[in-house]
């Protein structure tokens, strides 16, 4: 009988070194999807890797995300609206959106049986559905779910606020968030975050639906979103479609290499471990291509160390995925200029991008000249 061969290790744990993961959250997901050909994002994030440490780690401070006074804020209005077994959120389905509730049935997935470990309430929750759905249960509110998502080949463990049923027959995503809508309208760039954000739920919910062998018309296209109304911390109730979303996720979703793949193909000396030396930890970094582009900024902590790097390197990306797309082929700006002067001539690889250069320049001198 041949010895038994030991499960190879799990690389991506290896490069993270002693600390304890940072799980997937939907904000990640909606990140990463929103630069899918960036490998240093993907294992960064499936590696669990805390990326503000890794920043700071390599002087790098980032300079995004929620207040403390923004977190304690969204915090508390959570609470107005989970009181009383969620009183708010049943008197805004009964009024908004016409639900026949006569008692509203709630079970709480924070925890099962005193078992808080996120497999275990995913298993719980997906019971739950899966009665709801066939009919043999009754629950007005899931407080708490866990749902799991495949990203870049790894398990993400997902937890919407609420999750709820009846309304039309489907089930529903409620996204309670602290930013108001004044007179009816709340701000649409917080609006379109979340949405994304909801996505990334619903479609977790639809596979799980898929995944039991049942009808994925069941779970709604469009997301419950709870906000103060105007000036006060009342909550209001808005019905938001998400089928450009749901369809932007899913294909990009498609696109993401997966993180194992890309880990293995880092040296055995690469680690991510924030104890280590800056210099060792800057090497290793370095070592995972970036895909960075201005917007990186404002939802990537590590925005600002790919930066730098773009900007050592002058690639073109680091003036705006437009100019990237066009310059295809070509690896810096400097090159793109040494073509422009005739001092580099393309290969038949890059050829058919650098006559398309040559050409707008040919324009931009023309249109020059004639407003001159």
């Amino acid at each position: 009988m041949p010895p038994h061969t030991p499960e190879p290790p799990d690389r991506l744990s290896q490069l993270r070194g002693g600390r304890p993961p940072l799980p997937y959250t939907a904000r990640k997901i909606t990140a990463l999807t929103a630069n899918p050909a960036c490998a240093r994002r993907s294992v960064l994030d499936a590696s669990g890797v805390d990326k503000t440490v890794l920043a700071r780690r390599l002087g790098y401070e980032p300079r995004f995300g929620q207040s403390p006074f923004a977190i304690a804020r969204e915090e508390a209005f959570k609470a107005t609206v989970k009181w009383g077994s969620y009183a708010e959120l049943v008197r805004l389905l009964r009024e908004d959106l016409g639900v026949p509730v006569e008692e509203a049935k709630l079970q709480d997935l924070g925890d099962v049986g005193g078992i808080s470990s996120l497999d275990v309430r995913e298993r719980e929750t997906r019971g739950v559905i899966e009665r709801i759905a066939a009919g043999d249960e009754e629950r007005l509110i899931l407080q708490s779910p866990v749902l799991t998502l495949e990203v870049a080949g790894r398990l993400a463990y997902l937890e919407p606020d609420v999750l709820t049923h009846r309304i039309d027959g489907r089930f529903h995503v409620v996204a309670i968030r602290s930013f108001p809508a004044i007179d009816g309208q709340a701000n649409p760039t917080a609006v379109a975050q979340t949405a994304k954000q909801a996505s990334v739920h619903v479609l977790a919910l639809r596979r799980a639906f898929a995944a039991a062998g049942l009808d994925v018309e069941q779970v709604a296209d469009t997301f419950l979103l709870v906000c103060p109304k105007d000036f006060s911390n009342r909550p209001c109730l808005s019905r938001i479609d998400l089928r450009q979303e749901l369809a932007a996720l899913d294909f990009q979703l498609a696109r993401l290499r997966r993180a194992e793949d890309l880990a293995r193909g880092l040296p055995v000396t690469a680690t991510l471990d924030t104890d280590r030396h800056p210099d060792v930890l800057r090497e290793s970094v370095e070592q995972l291509p970036a895909s960075y582009v201005p917007d990186c900024l404002s939802f990537c902590e590590m925005a600002h160390c790919c930066r730098d790097e773009a900007d050592t390197h002058a690639y073109p990306a680091r003036l705006g995925g437009a100019v990237r797309n066009n310059l295809a082929g070509i690896d810096s700006t400097s090159t793109a200029l040494a073509y422009l002067d005739g001092g580099l001539l393309p290969g038949e690889e890059n050829a058919e991008t650098v006559e398309l250069l040559l050409a707008a320049d040919r324009l931009f001198r023309l249109r020059r000249e004639e407003t001159a």
